[in-house]
């Protein structure tokens, strides 16, 4: 009995020292690897990211169309303590994936590598081709990835995300996934010991882009650009009642998905990170502000004698041309410089910076969108110069945003309130300030009106149109200042006029044209009249017959 009570004694003790050894084995001299390998697997998996929320524009019914997305993609990675034959692995890897077949061999040959990453968003094929080939210490995990659905459209408003190296997930570079990247990250989980804290999702950010006025916008600016050899341009649509942003492009673009085959000054939006000298789109701020302070009326008249010289330096119209006696009203259809110049006169300087800062043109609009730079109208600030502020009247020698300026004229299409533009659909509507009284709004819009119906190219059958052009020369260091036969073209308008339902700026840089009229009106045009048909917006002029 003694005997066998020992043999059974034995018997135990050897499995329990079995036991312990394997347990020693496990967690002291391959602890590190098995931890190494779950991590690898849980960093690969995304187990401890937290999901991303969705971006989404809206299209013109309040449906939700799902914009910037988390999808699942294959991704390859290896444990090369596990890989036998190298050489192999990295023969079979190479031709399935079209990757270097030397790299591979060096990244799998790592004896003491417990985990090494081999490719990302694997073509399902390839993914299935590498399963079948059954490469021993090559392994297969889906991965969340960010997917943007419509490739570059609005890619300079939502920007694109990538690798952090602090986070096991992926951080908002540029556009909304940077402005709003604390709000879409959520919380990260994380492991404490043996305990898991699980993630919180991110939330979900909803914008006013509508998606087909945002594809006609850019269609339009992309067929101006190549028609005329531009080097690059700009068009937004907003409402001016509320300041709600349509529709935001630039082109040279870029495609959020494939972000890295890009130049780092492809992603800076020029819509809000951009200031240009606008040219004579402002002479209509101009003559806002002289009839809100009531200096003038539509009807008054000035005298043009083509040229006017102050501090030494001659001012001249754009044609050149001497106009003679006209009304405030001919100096906005004509474009004349020398009469925005005496209407600014006739305003005072005092009165016309007020005006400008009314307007916003010293300070950032506040939209939801990361780097924004305010205007600069400094030199009327510091020096009282009578040629700054001549010029300035005209739209040169001051700057402003895209965003700025379509703004500020949306002012103008609003009975003078002006309202602070936003992108994101959760926003309300709000007034910043009144900047020009309601009647002086209305004898603007009227004298914008007079400028399409006289010019007749952004005339739209069937509705009242407002509209201004501006061809601004081109400034740069390497020029000494203006450069020769180089422009800015730029265009503003809104429709119905009367009671504006979108208002419209399309800048087109460096054409090779020198007139705007002929550039960006026609397209002005034809995105008006696609935003009028798309909203079913009834006619307010049906005796235009052009």
């Amino acid at each position: 009995m003694k005997k066998r009570l020992l043999i059974l004694s034995a018997f135990f003790a050897v499995l329990y020292l079995g036991l312990i050894y394997n347990l020693y084995n496990l967690q002291i001299q391959k602890g590190s690897y098995f931890s190494a390998k779950a991590a690898a697997q849980n960093s690969v998996s995304g187990f401890l990211a937290a999901v991303r929320g969705n971006i989404y524009f809206t299209n013109r019914s309040g449906v939700k169309i799902p914009a910037a997305i988390n999808k699942e993609y294959p991704v390859i990675y290896a444990i090369p303590k596990e890989i036998k034959n190298p050489s192999d692995a990295a023969d079979k890897l190479a031709s399935i994936l079209n990757l270097d077949r030397n790299k591979l061999f060096a990244s799998l040959s790592k004896n003491n590598d417990p985990y090494e990453h081999i490719a990302d968003k694997v073509e399902a094929d390839k993914a299935e081709a590498i399963g079948a080939a059954g490469i021993e210490g090559i392994y297969i995990e889906d991965e969340r990835f960010r997917s943007y659905q419509y490739d570059s459209l609005a890619a300079h408003v939502l920007g694109f995300t990538a690798p952090d190296a602090d986070s096991p997930s992926l951080t908002g570079k540029y556009g909304i996934e940077a402005f709003f990247d604390k709000q879409l990250s959520g919380m990260n989980g994380k492991a404490d010991g043996d305990k898991i804290i699980e993630p919180q999702a991110g939330q979900n950010i909803v914008l006013t882009i509508d998606p087909d006025i945002q594809a006609k916008a850019e269609d339009v600016l992309l067929n101006l650009v190549q028609k005329f050899s531009a080097e690059g341009g700009t068009v937004i649509v907003q409402e001016p009642k509320t300041g709600k942003i349509l529709a935001l492009g630039n082109y040279p673009t870029f495609d959020p998905n494939n972000y890295s085959v890009y130049s780092l000054k492809d992603f800076l939006n020029p819509a809000t990170q951009s200031i240009y000298e606008p040219g004579s789109i402002f002479k209509v701020i101009t003559m806002a502000t002289g009839l809100s302070y009531q200096k003038f009326t539509p009807d008054t008249a000035i005298v043009d004698n083509g040229s006017i010289r102050m501090d030494g330096k001659t001012i001249k119209n754009w044609d050149l041309k001497a106009h003679g006696k006209v009304t405030m009203t001919e100096v906005i259809e004509q474009s004349i410089n020398i009469g925005a110049v005496k209407a600014g006169q006739l305003i005072g300087k005092d009165l016309f910076y007020k005006s400008l800062v009314d307007f916003g043109f010293d300070e950032k609009t506040g939209i939801e969108l990361p780097g924004e730079l305010a205007g600069n109208i400094r030199t009327l600030k510091t020096s009282f110069k009578d040629v700054d502020f001549a010029t300035a009247t005209f739209g040169q020698g001051i700057a402003v945003s895209p965003i700025r300026l379509i703004n500020a004229i949306s002012a103008i299409a609003n009975g003078g309130l002006l309202m602070k533009p936003f992108i994101t659909a959760d926003s309300q509507p709000q007034v910043v300030r009144r900047v020009i009284s309601s009647d002086a709004a209305l004898k603007t819009v009227k004298m914008m009106v007079s400028a399409v119906d006289k010019a007749k190219v952004a005339q739209i059958l069937n509705y009242n149109v407002a509209g201004k052009t501006g061809t601004a020369q081109f400034v740069d260091v390497k020029c000494g200042g203006y450069c020769k036969d180089v422009y800015i073209h730029s265009y503003v308008g809104f429709a119905p006029a009367y009671d504006s339902r979108f208002i419209i700026l399309i800048k087109l840089d460096k054409p090779n044209v020198t007139l705007a009229g002929a550039t960006v009106v026609p397209a002005f045009r034809e995105l008006a009249e696609f935003t009028l048909n798309y909203y079913n917006i009834p006619p307010d002029n049906i005796s235009n017959n052009q």
